[in-house]
């Protein structure tokens, strides 16, 4: 009696466990595609290719930076692009266009619907640095302030930099 009744709990269980791994799978399946397309789209995105160079985002107490360089300091053109591509995005967040990250992420970043409503409360500065350059993200609005470490938070998930999400002194 006790065997009829152990047999179909282990087949159930063994049937439950087998669904369950297809679906772990096929969700690390997913994340490696939405890498890949963030990675492809950035590359249209930005007019360079990530492979040569390095992102990073760092939080500030009034907002942070978003770095980029290129990985060789001899790649004089990727350094262009790169300062090509951030004094550009400088100009488009301070006006308020946020199509850029939405194209390479293929959703509208978190913060990015309390960035273009406070686009006058926040300041976009863009600077040369010796491998690229960097876009420095400021405001003294405390809302702002939040928007943009939500935004900054969410660049370094969706581009796996390493960065630390904490507030940086």
């Amino acid at each position: 009696m006790r065997l009829r009744r152990a047999l179909p709990l282990a087949t159930t269980l063994f049937a439950g466990a087998m669904l369950i791994q297809p679906a772990a799978a096929g969700q690390e399946k997913s994340t490696a595609i939405h890498t890949k397309d963030v990675q492809r789209h950035g590359d249209v995105a930005m007019g360079f290719s990530h492979l040569k160079t390095i992102h990073h985002f760092t939080l500030t107490p009034s907002g942070g930076y978003i770095r980029v360089a290129a990985n060789a300091s001899a790649d004089n053109s990727t350094r262009e692009m790169v300062r090509m591509h951030l004094a550009h995005i400088a100009q488009a967040f301070k006006a308020g266009d946020f199509s850029s990250p939405l194209f390479t992420h293929g959703r509208v970043p978190p913060g990015v619907p309390v960035l273009k409503r406070m686009k006058g409360l926040i300041l976009y500065k863009y600077q040369d640095t010796e491998d690229g350059g960097q876009v420095g993200i400021t405001s003294r609005d405390f809302q702002a302030v939040a928007a943009i470490h939500e935004f900054l938070r969410f660049q370094i998930q969706d581009h796996q930099t390493g960065d630390s999400t904490a507030v940086q002194p």
